[in-house]
C-alpha cells in the first residue's frame, strides 16, 4: 500500500494567455498537515481546485489511496472523502447554518412517493458537526447573522461534515482572530490525530511553521520542493517562494508628514453598537494606521466616512472645508477613495474584464461628447496603471476574477488612481496576499505618502502596522481609545489600548 494519501504527478493547467501549472506535484501523507506555500500566481489554489475537481486537469494524473482517479466535479470529491474550505468564502446568507453545512447533499427521507428533504436529520447531524469542531451555534439561526470569521468556522464545519480523508484550507485564518486561530488549529490536531491529510494554504510564516509537518513550494506554476518544517525558517522559505532574497519587509519610509489635511470630531453611528464620539485627524503625506480586535468596529468607521453607513452627527473637514458625505459618490467627489476589506464581495467586478475595473470609478473622465466611451484613452489608463503596478495579467480584457488575490488588489488601488484622490481609506489592504506581493503593496502606499497622499491603513497585522504607520490609532469596542507615535509603537502599547473596554 502507498505510503501516501493522495499524490498530483505532472500536473499541468493552461488558460488563455497563461500557463496557470507546468506539471506541478504533490504528494500528502495521511495524519499530517502539508503547507502549501508561494506568492499570490504561483498556482497553489489552481492545483487545489484540479485537486477537488472545480478544474480539469489538461496533463497529469491524480492518484488517491494508490488508485488512478478521475474527479469530475466537487460533489464527486465529497462524495470520495475530499473537501475544501476555500479562500473566498461562498455563503448563502439567506439560509440557515444547518443548511449551509449540507447544501447539495441534504439527507432525505420519502413522503409517501414523493423523496424530500429531512430536515430534523439535517439539524440534529448539523448540531453534532458543529459540537465536534467545538462552535456553539444553532443550527438553525441564519448564517448571515455570523460574522465573516465565524463564516469561516462553518465552513469548516461543512468541511468536517464530509467525514474527509483529504482536507484542503485555503487561507483559513484570514479572517479570524487570535483566538479562533487557536480554536482551528485546535481542530487541525484533532483531524491530524484521525489520520486526514491536511493541505494548509497560507502566507502567514508563523502559523506555517507551528502547524505543519512538511512544506511544499511552488514557483510560477512549478513545483520547486519539499522539505520537513522542521528544517525551514521564515527567511528560508520566503527565498525558495521568491527566488531571491528579501532583505526588508518594509519600504523606507521617504514621506514627511506635513500639516493636519483630513480631521473627522464627534462621528457618531446610527447603529448605537457600532462606532461612537470618534475624532481623530490626518496630515498630508502621512499613513495612519488603524489597531484594534475584530469588533472594534474600524471597517464600519471607516464605511461610515465614506457614506456606506449612515451617522448622526460628527463632521469631515479637508483642508478646512467640511465635507457633506451621504453616499459614496459623495466622497469619490470629494477626493476620498477606500480599498474595502473584502475583495472579492464589496471590491472586484468578477464577470468584468481588468480594463473594467481599472475604469469604473473615473469613466466620466472618459467621454467623448459627454455620451460615447473612449476606448483608446481607457487602454492607455489600464497599460499605463499595469506598467506602474506590475501587474500580472495576459491583458486588459482578461476577467478579473482569474488573476491571483495580489493582482486583483493591484487592480483595485489602479481604480482609485485614477481619480487621483487625496485621501486613501486601506481596509487590510495585503489580506491573503504572499509576502513578495505584500512587499509590493507596501512601496505602492508608501509612494502615495510620499506624493502628499493621506492614507488610512486598517490592518490587523500588527507588524505591518508598525512596519508602515507614523501613527496608529487604537480602537476598542466602537471607540477611540488611544493614539501611539511611530516611536513608541509596540504590541504591548498597541494590545494595551485594543482592550480598554468601558
Amino acid at each position: 500500500m502507498s505510503e501516501y494519501r493522495l499524490e498530483m504527478r505532472g500536473v499541468v493547467k493552461t488558460f488563455p494567455g497563461v500557463k496557470a501549472l507546468d506539471h506541478a506535484e504533490l504528494k500528502l501523507r495521511p495524519g499530517t498537515v502539508h503547507a502549501l506555500m508561494g506568492e499570490n500566481g504561483a498556482g497553489k489554489s489552481t492545483l487545489m481546485k484540479c485537486m477537488f475537481g472545480i478544474y480539469h486537469m489538461d496533463e497529469g494524473e491524480l492518484i488517491y489511496e494508490g488508485e488512478k482517479v478521475d474527479i469530475k466535479g466537487p460533489l464527486d470529491a465529497l462524495n470520495r472523502g475530499i473537501a475544501m474550505v476555500h479562500q473566498e468564502l461562498q455563503p448563502i446568507p439567506e439560509r440557515s447554518i444547518g443548511e449551509n453545512i449540507y447544501v447539495g447533499r441534504y439527507p432525505t427521507k420519502k413522503l409517501g412517493p414523493v423523496t424530500v428533504i429531512d430536515h430534523d436529520k439535517m439539524y440534529e447531524d448539523a448540531a453534532k458537526v458543529l459540537k465536534e469542531v467545538h462552535l456553539n451555534f444553532d443550527p438553525h439561526a441564519k448564517l448571515g447573522s455570523l460574522s465573516v470569521s465565524q463564516m469561516q468556522l462553518v465552513e469548516i464545519a461543512k468541511a468536517v461534515s464530509a467525514d474527509c480523508k483529504v482536507l484542503i484550507l485555503d487561507e483559513p485564518t484570514s479572517s479570524l482572530t487570535a483566538a479562533e486561530v487557536e480554536a482551528l488549529f485546535t481542530i487541525v490536531n484533532e483531524l491530524r490525530d484521525k489520520g486526514v491529510a491536511i493541505v494548509y494554504i497560507s502566507h502567514k510564516m508563523d502559523e506555517i511553521l507551528r502547524i505543519s509537518d512538511e512544506v511544499t513550494i511552488m514557483r510560477d506554476g512549478q513545483y520547486i520542493g519539499t522539505w520537513p518544517a522542521r528544517e525551514l525558517t521564515t527567511d528560508a522559505i520566503i527565498t525558495r517562494m521568491v527566488g531571491r532574497e528579501l532583505s526588508n519587509l518594509y519600504p523606507p519610509r521617504e514621506n514627511v508628514p506635513g500639516d493636519v489635511v483630513f480631521e473627522v470630531k464627534d462621528f457618531t453611528s446610527i447603529n448605537p453598537k457600532s462606532f461612537r464620539h470618534v475624532s481623530f485627524n490626518v496630515r498630508k503625506g502621512e499613513i495612519l494606521g488603524v489597531a484594534g480586535l475584530v469588533g472594534a468596529q474600524r471597517t464600519e468607521l471607516m464605511e461610515g466616512l465614506f457614506g456606506l453607513r449612515a451617522h448622526t452627527s460628527g463632521t469631515i473637514t479637508y483642508e478646512g472645508k467640511e465635507l457633506k458625505i451621504e453616499q459614496p459618490k459623495d466622497a469619490i467627489n470629494h477626493g476620498i477613495a477606500m480599498l474595502t476589506e473584502d475583495r472579492r464581495a464589496t471590491g472586484i467586478l468578477g464577470v468584468l474584464s481588468v480594463a473594467d475595473n481599472v475604469s469604473i470609478a473615473s469613466l466620466n473622465q472618459y467621454l467623448i461628447g459627454g455620451i460615447m466611451l473612449d476606448d483608446a484613452k481607457i487602454e492607455k489608463l489600464v497599460q499605463d496603471n499595469v506598467a506602474k503596478l506590475s501587474i500580472k495579467t495576459p491583458s486588459s480584457k482578461t476577467l478579473i476574477q482569474s488573476l491571483s488575490g495580489g493582482n486583483q488588489q493591484k487592480v483595485l488601488i489602479s481604480r482609485w488612481l485614477a481619480n487621483d484622490p487625496d485621501v486613501f481609506i486601506l481596509d487590510e489592504p495585503t489580506r491573503g496576499i504572499d509576502v513578495g506581493a505584500k512587499y509590493e503593496i507596501y512601496c505602492i502606499i508608501a509612494d502615495l505618502a510620499k506624493q502628499g497622499k493621506s492614507v488610512i491603513m486598517i490592518s490587523s497585522e500588527m507588524g505591518e502596522l508598525i512596519g508602515m504607520s507614523d501613527r496608529i490609532m487604537v480602537m476598542c469596542d466602537g471607540r477611540v481609545t488611544g493614539f501611539v507615535e511611530d516611536k513608541d509603537a509596540d504590541q504591548e502599547n498597541i494590545m494595551a489600548l485594543a482592550t480598554q473596554f468601558e
